[in-house]
């Protein structure tokens, strides 16, 4: 039983309420009532606060049944919106969503520069307009979350990205200098992560997110929370040496994990050897379909590498689910079994191993969904993207 102040206990009651709102859709007071346990008096405060606060709606559901139509609960879902953002190499992604958690609009940009000056007025730019957009909501555009390819300090500030060899750098602080918006930083194999427990793996508690795209990166959640570890740097597997005196890695030391098992350096060798300027997904995918020696070699190689990897973060971690986020792998055939069949250790196990199905939007969508989190102050959110 949870014990303390009115105050206290009615905050942690609506959070109850409001998350199995949304996790159910259409619920109704008899219904959630049942399910939170709490006594029927209590759900009509609350609703009647929630409702006119404008965060929920009420419909009464038609049917042939003599006797009252119940009244149904949902969220508002268009009341208010989040923005999320990954922050890549060069590229930066946006997905704005409902409260529901429900994307209504994606966009990317590439860019050539990468001095952080110029990057930040792009993106305050870019802000400033889906502020602008959204802004006739009653709550308009209630949140920014940032997902960024390294490491964040835990107040939120950039310690390092290797890609653009940021350090020190307080992208927050900066973006809120020009823009009255709630805004949080936070580590993109973390938002990965969140955005599969979300929106997929609803039941796995004990969840790793490997991002293999621009660099690797772990997302970790373990009994159902983010591990950020003491700094908040935790999951920065990528710089995990594999080969003794192998090459060199931007971070400074030599034989890094993403050295070999990225998408970056996959490309990178690729192009080196078919002696291409650069190649994209389409070209690699057009490359596999025609069977291509040097392609289908290096990959088989990529893959085994990966599995080095992996094998020692199993080892480590025990998960319950392993995540891949990979558009080579998805392409690639048979890359899970391939890959499973390296995974044949007698010292730890995993539960399951698959390619993510939310790709390289998995960083934005979990941003999304984490800003919708914090702003409704629930303990967790249960979403689906399918209508």
């Amino acid at each position: 039983m949870i014990t303390g102040d009115g105050a206290y206990i009615k905050k942690i009651n609506r959070s109850i309420i409001l998350s199995k709102i949304i996790e159910h859709k259409m619920i109704s007071r008899a219904e959630l009532s049942k399910i939170t346990g709490l006594n029927k008096a209590t759900i009509s405060v609350q609703v009647a606060d929630l409702l006119n606060e404008e965060l929920i709606n009420e419909t009464k559901l038609e049917h042939n049944v003599v006797g009252r139509r119940p009244i149904m609960l949902s969220i508002n879902k268009n009341v208010g919106y989040v923005l999320g953002i990954d922050l890549d190499y060069k590229h930066i992604q946006y997905t704005v969503a409902d409260l529901s958690g429900k994307p209504v609009h994606y966009d990317s940009v590439e860019f050539e520069t990468d001095n952080y000056e110029e990057i930040v007025r792009l993106l305050i730019k870019q802000i400033k307009i889906y502020k602008s957009k959204y802004s006739k909501s009653k709550y308009g555009l209630v949140s920014v979350m940032i997902g960024v390819h390294g490491t964040v300090n835990k107040d939120e500030s950039i310690f390092f990205i290797p890609t653009y060899q940021w350090q020190d750098k307080s992208l927050k602080e900066d973006l809120m200098k020009e823009l009255d918006l709630d805004i949080t930083i936070q580590n993109n194999a973390n938002l990965s992560a969140y955005a599969e427990r979300v929106y997929k793996h609803h039941d796995s508690n004990n969840l790793l997110c490997i991002m293999l795209s621009s660099g690797i990166g772990v997302g970790i959640m373990i009994d159902g929370k983010l591990h950020k570890g003491y700094h908040g740097y935790a999951g920065e597997m990528g710089h995990m040496i594999i080969a003794q005196d192998g090459e060199i890695c931007r971070c400074g030391n030599r034989g890094c994990w993403e050295q070999y098992s990225s998408e970056t350096s996959l490309l990178a060798r690729l192009s080196k050897q078919l002696d291409v300027t650069k190649l994209t997904y389409e070209d690699i995918q057009n490359l596999i379909a025609e069977n291509d020696p040097t392609t289908i070699a290096l990959i088989e190689q990529f893959i085994v590498d990966l599995s080095t990897g992996l094998n020692n973060i199993i080892n480590m971690y025990n998960p319950e689910t392993l995540v891949l986020t990979s558009e080579i792998l998805k392409m690639y055939p048979d890359s899970i079994e391939k890959i499973k069949s390296n995974l044949k250790s007698t010292v730890s196990k995993y539960g399951s191993l698959e390619i993510s199905d939310l790709g390289n939007k998995s960083c934005s969508i979990g941003a999304c969904a984490l800003a919708i989190q914090r702003f409704l102050e629930v303990p967790e959110l249960l979403l689906t993207l399918d209508e």
